[in-house]
Order: structure tokens, then sequence, then C-alpha cells
């Protein structure tokens, strides 16, 4: 049975009154994104909890599922940060880290390691690597997004600057 006011589709079910977001940009909208990141996890829910956060936020978002599918993608997606995590299965985010920074393809792209290592030595040797920024899990969200933000050159003080 269908509810007074919402239109059956073709096969008997309600439809919802609100349009369905398309999952693909348009290209008009394309200009606007803040920069294009690729997520590094091998934790599903970690991985696409960092990927909707940075899309709500005007993000162009792909992932990955370890260092070696990073490596395989960077090129291709061509981000601006990668966020990345420690350990994972394959190639760890340490390796990963350093195969970026060894590639003049890729040195210049800006990594934001992610993990729940937060010892001083762990911080210490992404410095070492290269890494431009270290967010610890757990991790607030915002925290993540504003690091993002300005690793990609899309902080609001690189907005308030270009009014005048």
């Amino acid at each position: 049975m269908v509810s007074a006011g919402r239109p059956a589709d073709n096969d008997g079910a309600a439809r919802c009154r609100y349009p369905r977001v398309n999952a693909a940009r348009p290209a008009s909208l394309a200009a606007v994104t803040l920069g294009r990141v690729l997520v590094v996890d091998d934790d599903e829910v970690i991985r696409q909890l960092i990927a909707v956060n940075l899309q709500l936020e005007g993000f162009e978002v792909a992932t990955a599922v370890d260092g070696q599918d990073c490596l395989e993608k960077v090129r291709e997606v061509d981000p601006d940060v990668i966020t990345l995590d420690i350990m994972m299965p394959r190639l760890d985010g340490w390796v990963t880290a350093v195969k970026l920074r060894e590639d003049p393809d890729t040195q210049g792209i800006k990594v934001v390691m992610i993990t729940a290592r937060a010892q001083e030595h762990d911080i210490r040797r992404g410095h070492e690597i290269g890494v431009d920024a270290y967010v610890t899990k757990p991790f607030d969200p915002s925290e993540l997004i504003r690091t993002v933000r300005e690793l990609a050159g899309a902080g609001t003080e690189a907005a308030a600057g270009d009014e005048g």
C-alpha cells in the first residue's frame, strides 16, 4: 500500500519525496572542489568515515585499501593530499611514504599519517620521512578536515586573503 502524497515506483514501493543525491559530481561543480584527496586505510569503516567527512567538506575523494593500492592509484588520482594509515597489509604506511617521497612524480604530494601509533618515536620517524602532518586515532573529524584543508591550500585564511 502506498501512503497518501507519496507516489509509487513502478514496482509499487513508495518513493521518498526527497530527490536522491547523485554521487557523481556534475562537471559544473568540479571547479569548486577544495582539492583531491587519496584516503588510504585497510579498515573499511575508518576509510569511509574519512572519505565521507572530506566529501561533505567539498573535497574530491578517492580511496585505497593499503600502501600498494595507493602506489598503483596515485598517478591516476593525482591527489593534493594523501591520508595514510601506518599499519596495513601488503605495504605499510612507512614504506609507502618513503616510496612517495623517492618518486619525483609524487614527492610533492602532501601526506597526513592517520594512525593509532602516537608514540614520540613514531611521530619523529614520520617527520624524518617527510610526512607533512600526523593525526592520531581516535581523531576528531574537524581536526582532520582542518589539517587537510591547510595542506591542500584550501584553508580559511587563504580564502579570506583572496577577497582583497
